[in-house]
């Protein structure tokens, strides 16, 4: 197979040590600049924005995704893109420290951000269509998106299926043996109005029960029928989607994976979502370094109570981390994702909340009314979207169903509308 590539990665180097060295030296000549110590460098200098979400124009954000996807290519072409993946691929085939490593390293730098999008489509959809794909697929469509020349999105929840994804609507009809007509709508889908491709789960069997009835496709977003409608958030920015499938013809061979395996597709796909393996940490909101240096500024850091927030905050983010450094060793051991990924999905949308409530305290009406202060009103986007990560990729009431059921073996969450007849 082609690799994604255009350069031969280098050899696997024989210890970590060796390669964080290598990798320490390709990234001091890349030309980018070093990240100041903590998440500011000078209080009033620079941006002081901490959004949950992107809020920026479409023509900006364009020009950074072009920026993220040279960056990305670059890192590619040097062999430090895909280290895990295998090598007909691009990758390296290096065990999961040798990532978590690069990413450390890569932390210290100003590398160019674009939100979410980068992450989904290399991480989850590039990475969905490598495990399912066909031959033919991985020939013709993992290249393009594994060079981020082609984007990719999530088409998986609905307006009636959201954190119950098994119960979609959206059908797939198969009008012949090599045609497919899909019609339906997707909501929540982060990027749709960017991407190229969409990875989507539709229901082909009404009949079946609803884990089985599903079957996966990779949907061209400028297909005939396909409608894109941006949804205005709290925020004021728009940087997820409601997607219209109006009788959009496929052909079969852009079914990924089995007829019925929709479901594995997915459940598969949600797993890399909320895998932490790398042992990195999401840069979305503000930080404790920034929440500690707002409390400095309007002197509560010597009020007890504050004080006593900022231990407890401290408390749970440091616990966070070594979640994930748990989780990253136990893939090190060769552990697959699973429901466990759950834990930590959970404990970081926690924190995100978290976060928000001790600055509210710290703030006081300051977040709520913009003064033109530096650093005091912009806190009111990690405020007002932080609650958006307690639904993105699963509920924390879903998350939970799953810790218990199928971490803890505990048994099913009760029906909320039993059988006549049945056990109350």
């Amino acid at each position: 197979m082609t690799s994604a590539a255009s350069t031969t990665p280098s050899a696997a180097p024989e210890t970590v040590e060796a390669f964080v060295a290598e990798a320490r030296r390709w990234l001091q000549d890349s030309g980018l600049p070093e990240k100041a110590t903590g998440s500011i460098a000078r209080w009033g200098e620079g941006s002081d924005a901490v959004p949950v979400f992107d809020d920026v124009p479409d023509d900006e954000q364009h020009t950074r995704l072009r920026l993220a996807a040279r960056w990305h290519q670059r890192k590619l072409d040097a062999g430090y893109a895909l280290l895990t993946w295998p090598a007909e691929l691009g990758g390296r085939e290096l065990p999961p420290r040798y990532q978590a490593a690069f990413n450390e390293l890569e932390a210290g730098y100003q590398v160019p951000h674009a939100g979410e999008l980068v992450a989904v489509s290399v991480g989850l959809i590039a990475r969905t269509l490598a495990r399912f794909g066909s031959v033919d697929q991985r020939y013709a469509l993992l290249p393009p998106l594994l060079r981020m020349e082609q984007l990719g999105c999530q088409l998986f929840s609905e307006p009636g299926a959201g954190s119950d994804l098994a119960g979609l609507t959206t059908r797939a009809r198969q009008s012949s043996a090599k045609v497919w007509t899909l019609s339906g709508q997707k909501v929540w889908t982060s990027g749709a109005q960017f991407c190229d491709w969409g990875l989507a789960i539709a229901r082909h069997d009404p009949a079946a029960p609803k884990h089985q009835g599903l079957t996966a496709f990779l949907v061209p977003m400028k297909a005939p029928g396909m409608t894109v409608r941006p949804i205005r958030q709290m925020t004021g920015g728009s940087s997820f989607n409601e997607v219209f499938l109006d009788d959009v013809e496929l052909g079969d061979d852009l079914r990924i994976g089995d007829v019925g395996a929709g479901w594995t597709v997915a459940m598969t796909t949600l797993s890399y979502e909320r895998d932490h393996s790398a042992g990195g940490s999401r840069t979305v909101g503000g930080d404790f370094d920034r929440v500690l240096a707002t409390a400095a500024h309007v002197g509560a850091d010597g009020d007890p109570v504050i004080r006593q927030l900022l231990a407890d905050l401290y408390i749970h983010l440091r616990a966070e981390h070594l979640l994930n450094r748990r989780v990253a060793a136990a893939f090190t051991a060769g552990a697959e994702p699973g429901p466990s990924e759950s834990i930590g999905k959970l404990v970081w949308s926690q924190n995100l909340t978290r976060i928000g409530a001790v600055i509210s305290e710290v703030l006081g009406p300051r977040i709520a009314a913009d003064t033109g202060e530096w650093g005091t009103y912009a806190w009111a986007e990690h405020l007002l979207g932080a609650p958006g990560y307690r639904i993105a990729g699963g509920s924390d009431e879903i998350q939970r169903n799953i810790i218990g059921e199928r971490v803890l073996g505990l048994p099913r969450e009760p029906a909320p509308n039993p059988p006549a007849g049945g056990r109350h």
